[in-house]
This record gives structure tokens, C-alpha cells and sequence, in this order.
């Protein structure tokens, strides 16, 4: 597998990227990356895990999968472990309280870095992000990007069957981030992505407090501030055809007012050091 004869777009740190969407993920073509996991949190995703599992398994068939599920009550973490006796590459992780999606990925990452494997990749359950498309991602990593985002906001990328509401909080949300915490990150709230095992050890996630949907802004700026190589790969975003989105106006809005504080502390630091104090 190559890169597309295409200059890569520098927005330094962040580089977009375009793969071949055909790239598809084997241990013959999976080059120096031998151990990749999917972390899918799952809560009340009953109708839609088994849909996702089976394409992500045919989509990528050398790919771990760890389901993280937060004592779901309509059966979801009884699914998973029906899953995952018939597959042994299927995980399941239960977690007896609900304490948001951060915490979830948290969860998952130091199961998966425990266990050894090189790139752990973030997944919604609810078939929002294509399995097919991973690949790509994980592509990313390999040609040397330690976190690869699956993005919705660069040329290539989009979404489908949003609400119109929804997409002005989403790109609302992005670009005041993007001007509040000086990010160059043009999808900082996306879900999708892959991290190479050796970044989200620089990050400390020990010390990572967000614990909602406010983590994917959390952890991205971390990284950019670690000055990790970060691409943004276009991506489709499909909104779910089964079950409601958890994501409200409310959690958004909660997200913005932390990214405030947080643009707000750092603009301060950086004056102190300006001014030597």
C-alpha cells in the first residue's frame, strides 16, 4: 500500500492525508504494525454491536476488537460475550458504572496497552464510523503518524443523514475550539481515530480527568501540544439508522465551557512566561 501521488497538505503539526479507500487490512499488507486493537464502548448498543463487529471483521480480519460496555441494561455486554466465544479475537470489558465515554476509552487503552498492542484505534458502536474505512486509518500509523483522525471537516471528508441542527453544533463546536485553543486540528471532536502505542504513553492518561465527549478534545490537544505527527484522514460519518445518539446541545455546550477554561489557563500561562514571571 502507497500514499496517493498527492503533495500531503501540511497545517503543521497536522498533515491531511489521502489513502486509497480500496486499501484493505491483512497481515500480508499490514506492514511494520503487527498488533492492532479497536476499542468499541458500548451502552444499550444491542441492535447495533453485532452489525458493526461483523463489518469491521470482514473490513479489517487481522483486527482485535474490545468491547468496553457499561453494564448496559437492554443485554449489550451479554451480546459481546456471546461474541466473543465464538471469536477469539473479540474482547469484552465490563465496567459496573457508567461514568462516560472518556472514561470508557481509558479503560480500553490501558487494557490494550497492557496486552501489547501497537496502534489502538476508537470506534463508535453505532455504525457512525465506516469499518471499512479503518484501514486507513491504521495505514496512517503505519507510513508514521502517531494519531490518525478520521475527519469529517477536510477536503474528502463528510457527513450523511445529519439532522441540520446537528451539523451546526458539530462545526459550531469545532471552529470555536479550534479559535479558542489555537488547534490546527480541523476535526478536533472526532471519534474516530488511531493512536500509535508509544503516543498515548507520552500522554499521561493517568493524569486525564474528561471523562465525556469533551476526552476526543482532551486528548487530541495534548497530543498536538506533545507535539506528536497528528493526519487528518477524510472520512464519511453516517448518522445511526437504529437507536437515539447520547449526544445532546447539553454535552456539547458543558464541552465548550471546559475547552473556555482550558483556552483561557493556557492563554494565561503563556503570558506569565512571556512576561518571565
Amino acid at each position: 500500500m502507497h500514499l496517493q501521488n498527492t503533495p500531503l497538505r501540511r497545517i503543521s503539526p497536522v498533515i491531511l492525508v489521502n489513502l486509497d479507500p480500496t486499501f484493505t487490512l491483512t497481515k500480508e499488507n499490514k506492514g511494520i504494525i503487527m498488533r492492532v486493537l479497536t476499542v468499541i464502548p458500548t451502552y444499550n448498543e444491542k441492535e447495533n454491536l453485532p452489525v458493526v463487529v461483523e463489518r469491521l471483521r470482514k473490513a479489517a480480519p487481522d483486527v482485535d476488537i474490545l468491547v468496553v460496555d457499561d453494564n448496559s441494561p437492554d443485554g449489550t455486554g451479554q451480546i459481546a460475550d456471546a461474541m466473543a466465544e465464538q471469536d477469539s479475537q473479540i474482547h469484552v470489558l465490563h465496567r459496573t458504572v457508567k461514568d462516560g465515554l472518556g472514561g470508557a476509552y481509558l479503560a480500553g487503552f490501558d487494557w490494550g496497552l497492557n496486552e501489547g498492542y501497537e496502534v489502538l484505534i476508537e470506534m463508535d458502536a453505532d455504525c457512525s464510523h465506516q469499518p471499512e474505512q479503518l484501514p486507513s486509518l491504521v495505514h496512517a500509523v503505519e507510513a508514521g503518524a502517531d494519531l490518525a483522525i478520521g475527519s469529517r471537516y477536510v477536503p474528502g471528508g463528510k457527513t450523511e443523514n445529519w439532522p441540520v441542527q446537528r451539523q451546526i453544533l458539530s462545526r459550531g463546536a469545532n471552529i470555536y475550539t479550534r479559535v479558542v485553543l489555537g488547534t490546527a486540528i480541523k476535526d478536533i471532536t472526532a471519534g474516530f481515530r488511531a493512536y500509535r502505542r508509544e503516543a498515548l504513553q507520552r500522554l499521561n492518561l493517568e493524569g486525564i480527568e474528561s471523562k465525556g465527549y469533551v476526552f476526543q478534545v482532551d486528548l487530541a490537544w495534548r497530543s498536538e501540544q506533545a507535539g506528536l505527527k497528528i493526519v487528518e484522514v477524510p472520512i464519511t460519518f453516517v448518522e445511526r439508522e437504529v437507536g437515539a445518539s447520547k449526544m445532546t446541545g447539553n454535552i456539547i455546550f458543558d464541552s465548550m465551557r471546559k475547552v473556555t477554561t482550558w483556552g483561557v489557563s493556557n492563554r494565561v500561562n503563556k503570558l506569565k512566561k512571556k512576561l518571565g514571571k
